[in-house]
């Protein structure tokens, strides 16, 4: 995602990053390019995400990233 998020904000894209705080806290998502909002839990995240992409790319992950996609495509 860094990658991705890194070449959109070059490029001169808006990027969001929507991160739970716990997540945030302990420092596991890495350097945030562009802006990053804070949210309470996962699911503030993906509503959050709903309310403010114009486009969502979903790389290779694990059984959140399915969840995420389905919620997004539903």
């Amino acid at each position: 995602m860094g990658c991705v998020s890194t070449a959109a904000h070059v490029g001169g894209s808006q990027v969001l990053g929507i991160i739970p705080t716990a997540l945030a806290e302990g420092n596991f998502a890495g350097k945030t390019v562009g802006e990053e909002l804070q949210v309470p839990t996962m699911q503030d995240r993906i509503w959050d995400m709903l309310d403010n992409f114009e486009a969502f790319i979903a790389l290779p992950g694990d059984i959140g990233t399915l969840e995420e996609n389905f919620q997004i495509a539903s």
